[in-house]
C-alpha cells in the first residue's frame, strides 16, 4: 500500500506536464474534447495539415495550469505521426516574460528551430545570423564568446543565455535589434524557414511545424505606450509574428479575449481567426446540475494516476482501493471545478495528509477547507460584488473583470455541448457568495 500511496503521490504532481512521447506518462492522459466543446486540438491539427504546404499562424489560449501544454504536447505527436519535422519549447525558458519584446521572440524561435535542425543532422550556418552574432558581440562590448560556434542554434543560444539574466545587456541587445526586426525577421525565413523546408521536403517530411508555449504567462502590464505588453507583442506587433514561413502555433494571454483589441488581435496576428480556447472541464451544467460526462472523465484522470495499466472500468472497481468511498472521488472532482491542476494539487495536499490509503472524506474536507481559506482571504470587497454578478449572470465581461475574476481563479470559464459559453464562480467559494 505504501508503493501505490507513493507512486500515486508522484503522479498526481500539479506541476508537472504530461510527455505524450514518453509511453508511460501517456497512460495519464484523459481526452476531455468531448466535454470541452470543441476538439481543440484536433482543428489545429487539421488546419496545418489542410493548410500544408502554405504556412499558417494559430493562436492558442486558455488558463494557466487547464491543461493547454499537454494538449500541445499531444498535436506535437500526432503530427509528427503524419510525417511533420515539430519543434515545441516553452518559452518562459528562454524569455523574461515581464521584459520581452518582438526581437527577443523571434530570436527565441529561430535559435530553438535552429537547435532542433541541428539535431536532426539538418545544418543551416546562414550567413545573415554569422554576421548578426559577431556584431551583436560587438554592439554590447561585452566577452560573448561566440568563437566557431557562430552558428544558428549554438550562436543564438550562448548569446540568450549571457545576456537572459542581464536587464542591462539585454536592454542594449533590444535597442541594437528592434530597427533590424524587419531584417532579422526575412533573414529568419530565407536563411532558415525556406531551405529547412526544402531539406525536410527531401527526406520525405510533409513541413516544419513551431509551438510556442508558455507566452500566456507574458506578464499583463502597462507599458509606456499606455497599451499592455500582451497588446504590443500580440496585437501592435502580431503582424511580425504572423509572417514566419512555416506553421507556427503560439499560445497567447486569455485577457485578450477580453480586450477591446481582440478584433485586431484576430486580423493582425490570426489572419482573419480567432484564438482557440481551451476552457475548463465542466463539472456541472449552466443550470447548476451536474455534468455527469465531465464528472466521469475526472474519475478516469484522478484513477489513472493510481492505476495507469488498468482499463477504465477496471479502475472504477478499484476505487476503495484509494478513497474510503465513491462520494469522496466526486466531491475531490466537483470541488476543483474541472481545472487540471487545481485537481491535481488537492489531490496531492490530500495524499500528504493520509498516513495512509484510502483518502478518507475527512482528509477532502480539511484540504478543502484550507484552499477555501487561502481563496477567501485574496478577495477585495469589490471582488465579492462582481462574484455575486457572475454567479447570478454566468457572464463575464470586458478586461477589469477579467484581471479581478479570471486571472485570480475565482471564476472558471466553461463551453459545453448546447450550453455555449458561460463563466461560473470557482465551487471553492460555493456558498460564500
Amino acid at each position: 500500500m505504501d508503493d501505490l500511496r507513493r507512486s500515486f503521490f508522484r503522479a498526481c504532481n500539479p506541476s508537472k506536464t504530461i510527455d505524450m512521447a514518453d509511453a508511460g506518462e501517456r497512460k495519464y492522459y484523459i481526452d476531455f474534447a468531448s466535454v470541452r466543446g470543441a476538439e481543440t486540438v484536433r482543428e489545429l491539427g487539421e488546419t496545418i495539415s489542410l493548410t500544408n504546404p502554405d504556412p499558417s499562424c494559430q493562436l492558442f489560449t486558455g488558463h494557466i495550469g487547464c491543461g493547454k501544454s499537454t494538449e500541445l504536447l499531444r498535436l506535437k505527436q500526432e503530427l509528427e505521426q503524419e510525417g511533420f519535422h515539430v519543434v515545441y519549447f516553452e518559452s518562459d525558458r528562454e524569455l523574461d516574460m515581464g521584459d520581452v519584446d518582438i526581437s527577443d521572440i523571434l530570436l527565441a524561435i529561430a535559435h530553438q528551430i535552429g537547435k532542433s535542425l541541428s539535431g536532426a543532422n539538418i545544418s543551416l550556418p546562414g550567413r545573415y545570423f554569422s554576421n548578426l552574432l559577431k556584431e551583436c558581440a560587438d554592439f554590447l562590448q561585452a566577452p560573448v564568446e561566440l568563437g566557431l560556434e557562430a552558428e544558428i542554434p549554438l550562436g543564438l543560444g550562448k548569446l540568450k543565455a549571457q545576456t537572459k539574466d542581464s536587464p542591462k545587456l539585454r536592454s542594449q541587445l533590444r535597442q541594437y535589434l528592434e530597427p533590424q526586426t524587419e531584417g532579422l525577421l526575412r533573414a529568419i525565413n530565407e536563411e532558415l524557414l525556406l531551405p529547412a523546408a526544402k531539406k525536410l521536403q527531401d527526406r520525405g517530411k510533409e513541413g516544419l511545424v513551431t509551438i510556442v508555449d508558455n507566452l500566456d504567462r507574458v506578464e499583463n502590464r502597462q507599458i509606456a505606450s499606455g497599451k499592455t505588453l500582451p497588446e504590443y507583442l500580440f496585437v501592435e506587433r502580431g503582424g511580425q509574428l504572423n509572417r514566419l514561413q512555416c506553421h507556427v502555433v503560439y499560445t497567447i494571454p486569455l485577457v485578450l479575449m477580453f480586450s477591446n483589441e481582440q478584433e485586431a488581435l484576430k486580423n493582425r496576428m490570426g489572419g482573419g481567426t480567432g484564438p482557440s480556447v481551451l476552457p475548463m472541464i465542466p463539472v456541472q451544467l449552466k443550470n447548476g446540475q451536474a455534468c455527469e460526462p465531465g464528472l466521469s472523465l475526472l474519475r478516469q484522470m484522478v484513477l489513472a494516476r493510481a492505476f495507469p495499466d488498468a482499463s477504465p472500468a477496471e479502475r472504477l472497481e478499484n476505487i476503495a482501493t484509494v478513497f474510503d468511498d465513491p462520494a469522496t472521488l466526486d466531491k475531490l472532482c466537483q470541488i476543483s471545478g474541472g481545472h487540471a491542476r487545481n485537481l491535481l494539487g488537492l489531490l496531492q495536499k490530500c495524499l500528504r495528509k493520509s498516513k495512509q490509503l484510502p483518502i478518507r472524506a475527512e482528509t477532502l474536507s480539511i484540504a478543502i477547507r484550507e484552499d477555501r481559506s487561502d481563496l477567501m482571504g485574496a478577495i477585495t470587497d469589490d471582488e465579492w460584488v462582481l462574484l455575486r454578478k457572475v454567479a447570478d449572470t454566468k457572464k463575464v465581461t470586458g478586461e477589469k473583470e477579467y484581471q479581478q475574476l479570471l486571472r485570480s481563479r475565482f471564476v472558471l470559464e466553461y463551453r459545453y455541448g448546447d450550453e455555449g459559453r458561460w463563466f461560473d464562480i470557482n465551487p471553492l467559494l460555493a456558498g460564500t457568495v
